[in-house]
């Protein structure tokens, strides 16, 4: 409960709410779609340059094990994603494969939501979990994307092209680059602008998701009781696995718990993209309204504090 509270009460968080309150109240508050677009460019870069630093201090013996669990989530949570939205939310073949994509892949404002909830609980996490958004973002999107089996020509490698040259991708592993190449101390002539200001931008873009995720609750009607379950359980599942695995590959208490909440969340930046190309027939107000309207709602409120008390017990018991 205290880890709920605390991760409630947080800046980031609450810039989300605020921004859910600012629709609900019909303000005429709007982020220009120009600023938006340059908060996540600045996000998806930060995000990187930190991660490059990170892995050019870390062994890389330390980072076989992360890295490996990390791919086979990367594998499995699409799968299972599948054949519970074709078994428990009805969906048709098609949206199931476009939602499993998106739950494949990661969300990268989820991730960074935990890394906050993990300092503000003074719970340490480790340093290359940058790079394990990277290594989560594309094995989810291609399964899901095979899943449809699209017959369309040149469909799936349109969509494969997207998310590896897409922005989120080639931000953060061009971020990564730059950021092992030049290290800690290069990287602080930069610090003022890409380190300091982070946690101010990341409120800002949270403002605009709240209000984009509540213009979508209002999707959740016509999708179902049975997509809204789902969409709790998903991450649910996922991120206890993810947590359960990062612990056992030897992550911190706070690492195993990012890992699961990017585990359970679902991509609405990189995914999107991809099957807007490949599967133009899937529903956006299906797979949209499930990513960003359930559960990234779900893992800000309940979904991350839960990792963090459960990786606390995994750690006493498998640590």
């Amino acid at each position: 409960m205290d880890l709920l509270v605390q991760n409630l009460i947080s800046p980031v968080v609450l810039a989300f709410l605020l921004g859910m309150a600012a629709r609900w109240c019909k303000s005429d508050l709007e982020i220009p779609d120009a600023i938006y677009q340059g908060l996540s460019i600045y996000l998806l870069f930060a995000i990187g340059l930190k991660g490059g630093v990170a892995l050019s201090q870390t062994p890389m013996t330390q980072l076989i094990a992360p890295l490996g669990v990390t791919l086979a989530l990367g594998i499995i949570t699409p799968v299972s994603a599948f054949y519970i939205l074709r078994s428990l939310g009805k969906l048709s073949k098609i949206d199931a494969a476009a939602t499993a994509a998106h739950y494949g892949s990661v969300s990268a404002v989820t991730f960074l939501a935990a890394i906050e909830a993990a300092k503000v609980a003074n719970i340490p996490t480790d340093g290359f979990l940058p790079a394990l958004v990277a290594v989560l973002e594309v094995p989810g999107i291609i399964i899901g994307l095979m899943f449809a089996q699209q017959q369309r020509a040149g469909g799936l490698k349109e969509a494969l092209h997207e998310v590896v040259a897409g922005k989120s991708i080639f931000l953060l592993i061009g971020g990564m680059v730059i950021g092992a190449l030049c290290g800690a101390d290069k990287i602080q002539a930069v610090a003022p602008l890409f380190i300091d200001p982070f946690k101010g931008v990341l409120c800002l873009f949270l403002l605009e998701l709240g209000m984009v995720a509540a213009r979508r609750i209002s999707d959740i009607r016509s999708a179902g009781w049975r997509l809204v379950m789902v969409g709790c359980l998903l991450p649910l599942v996922h991120g206890l696995l993810g947590t359960f695995v990062g612990t056992l590959a030897g992550m911190t208490e706070g690492g195993a718990a990012v890992l699961g909440a990017m585990t359970g969340s679902a991509s609405y930046i990189a995914a999107p993209a991809a099957v807007r190309i490949a599967l133009p027939k899937a529903s956006p107000g299906i797979y949209l309204t499930m990513a960003l309207g359930i559960t990234f709602p779900f893992n800000l409120a309940i979904g991350i504090p839960l990792l963090l008390a459960f990786a606390k017990f995994c750690g006493k018991f498998f640590g």
